[in-house]
């Protein structure tokens, strides 16, 4: 079962069940995808998983920012609705790496592209996102393929 068709089921039984929260973050998925693949749609092509898995990603760094934001100005109220959105948003994600994956997966990655200086970190950051999208934060990812790099 590809993601849209697992996040459109999941969708129909939230309603099911009256689950609010479930319910009210997956249709912001839904909407996300369905936007995307309006944008697709003009270059001639679909969404796939790697995009559900990018926009799911990049809905959970929104929902942590937003969490930190909350706490700085006291909103604990919406900061806890914001956690309760990254779970759900996580459950559809794949498993994250642990630091030493990360670190045998960027060093396979520096291999596999014949990296031998810091001008070659965007043949390996590519490398590394078609193989690990949602399996690791590349923002944390970037300085540790530079120290390797270098």
């Amino acid at each position: 079962m590809d993601m849209r068709a697992k996040i459109t089921a999941a969708l129909k039984d939230a309603m099911k069940a009256k689950d609010a929260t479930r319910l009210s973050t997956l249709r912001l998925i839904n909407a996300a995808i369905k936007d995307l693949d309006i944008a697709k749609r003009t270059e001639g092509s679909t969404v796939g998983d790697a995009d559900v898995l990018q926009i799911l990603g990049k809905m959970v760094k929104q929902r942590q920012e937003s969490v930190r934001a909350y706490e700085e100005g006291g909103r604990l109220e919406l900061a806890e609705r914001e956690r309760e959105e990254i779970a759900i948003l996580e459950d559809y994600l794949p498993r994250q790496l642990s630091e030493a994956e990360i670190d045998a997966a960027v060093a396979t990655a520096i291999a596999e592209v014949g990296a031998t200086s810091i001008r070659d970190m965007g043949k390996v950051m590519g490398a590394l996102k078609s193989k690990y999208t949602g399996q690791m934060d590349f923002g944390a990812v970037g300085p540790m393929v530079k120290g390797q790099l270098s």
